[in-house]
Order: C-alpha cells, then structure tokens, then sequence
C-alpha cells in the first residue's frame, strides 16, 4: 500500500482485505484510500459525492421549549430552543475543481473494481450531465448500464418552475460482464394488478430505472441527523442487486455510514471513507449497532 493513509487506516484497510473483520470505516481522504487499494479488489462501488451546490450543508437538530436560542413559532411568536446537534460539511469547490477531484477518484474507483465489479455514483442536477461525460471517459460509454431516477415528494416547492424532487444514479460497469442478481431485488406494487392476476400481484413486480422511494424523515428513527443521509433502502436496493454474499462494497463518500448498513445487513463486507471525523464517528456507532465485533473502527 502507499504512504497516503495513517498507519491505522492502513491497518483497518488490510484487514477488511485480507477477511479478518467484516468492514471498516476509515477517517482519512477518499483518493489516498482509493490509491492504496489493490487492483480488481472490489466488487461493487457506490459514490455519493458533494452535489457542487457552492455552499456549506448543515443539519440541525433543535428542542423547542426551552434554551437560549430564538426563534419565529405559532402566530409568528417568539419561542426558546436549543441545538442538540449541528452536522455539517463543505460543498463549496467551485465546479471545474468539483469536477476535476471528482475525475481523479472515479479513475482511482474503476482500477479497484474487479473485472465484474461494478459503480453506482448518485448526483444531481447540478452535475449529472457532467458526471455522464466523465463515467463515459472513465469506463467507456459502451460500459453504462442505467440512469436511474430516485424520485421522492419532500421539502419546498419553487414557485416558478417544477419542483426538482429527485436525484440521478449512474450505473456503469468496468467489464464485459456484471452482476444483477434480479431475483434478490424487492418488488413493488403492480399500479393495476386486476391486469396480471392474483399471482403476479401477490408477487410485484421489478422496479424499473425510476425508483418512487422517500427520503429519510426528519423524525424518523433512521435519522442520524448528518446532512443529506440516505435511506437504507435505497441502498439495499443497490446492494442486493450488484454484489452476493461475501463481496467487497466499497463508499469513498461514507457520510453517515448507510452503504455500510446496507452491506452488513446483506452479508457484504464494507470499506468506508470520509474525512469528516463527525461523520466516521456517526457511521462507525451504526454499524457497530448492526454488526457488532465485525467492524474494524
């Protein structure tokens, strides 16, 4: 391995490598993780980089009733509140450098991938005709397999123009072949099932390119209060359909661990990254929540 990691990230990474724990997340830079990886090591990648946005994200977490903070409640009085957490990270890289750090670690994630390994890297809008072009350069545009629309109904509604209410996931393969385990996918409601019969609606059907999936709620017991979570779900979906029992999942973008979760839950091994030590701290309690001794912190 090379020099870019501490010696405890390089630890945690050889020993998710070598089987001697289920997974690790790492605090440490994405690209020297990236770099330190051995070829063809990984099976199945999953990216959720910064979405170019040129602002910080922040969540807070707040309790009306009481604390020192003001703020505008019913009828527009005053009312007390206090911050119980207050998560954040930069999203502020202008988008030549976003697009150009983001090439550098695309092209460090299709060396790690095995020859059927494959990627998963979720944008927006802001980026996602961008990110297109450089998967195209990166793995060849004869390796895309899906643009996948994760579309949910939350949050505000602009006033002059459609809501933009969903995000985009590129799959791209590194090789001629892949994995898509069909018949470990959920299955959704048939919008008509009185035209398929009893049982083919009992069933469901596979979900298409366009996934109907909801966000994380903010009250939900799934929150971890870190910006832009994702749903399980949404990455179990992924997870279960491009890797089997045993395979490396791999997130250069941990955040607050969900690609994580999602592998432990399926009998994948994991390897995460970030930098944010508050979002390693978040991501290493779940999964020690969900797999105990496997995880490497």
């Amino acid at each position: 391995m090379t020099d870019g990691l501490d010696p405890a990230a390089r630890a945690a990474v050889e020993a998710v490598l070598e089987g001697r724990v289920r997974g690790a997340v790492v605090e440490a830079d994405n690209l020297a993780l990236l770099e330190a990886l051995p070829d063809a090591c990984v099976d199945l990648a999953y990216a959720d980089p910064p979405f170019a946005t040129g602002s910080a994200r922040r969540l807070q977490s707040i309790r009306l009733g009481s604390g020192e903070h003001r703020r505008a409640g019913f009828r527009g009085e005053p009312t007390a509140y206090e911050v119980r957490s207050d998560l954040a990270y930069e999203d502020s890289l202008p988008l030549d450098e976003h697009l150009a750090a983001l090439r550098l670690r695309l092209e460090a994630v299709h060396r790690a991938l095995a020859p059927h390994g494959s990627l998963y890297l979720h944008v927006d809008w802001r980026t996602a005709h961008h990110a297109r072009l450089l998967l195209d350069e990166v793995f060849g545009p004869d390796r895309f397999l899906n643009e996948i629309v994760w579309a949910y109904d939350y949050g505000g509604r602009a006033p002059d123009r459609w809501p933009r209410k969903h995000d985009t996931i590129l799959w791209y393969a590194k090789g001629e072949a892949w994995v898509f385990e069909r018949d470990a996918i959920d299955r959704i409601p048939y919008m008509a099932p009185g035209l398929v019969g009893p049982e083919r609606a009992s069933r469901g059907k596979l979900p298409t390119d366009v996934w109907w999936m909801t966000i994380v709620p903010p009250g939900g017991r799934e929150r971890t209060g870190y910006p832009t979570q994702k749903p399980v779900r949404l990455l179990e979906r992924i997870v279960a359909a491009s890797s089997r029992p045993g395979d490396l999942v791999l997130d250069p973008y941990a955040g607050s661990g969900t690609t994580g979760v999602a592998a432990a839950r399926l009998g994948r091994r994991w390897l995460l990254a970030d930098r944010n030590p508050a979002a390693v701290a978040i991501a290493r309690a779940r999964l020690a929540a969900v797999a105990g001794e496997g995880t490497e912190r």
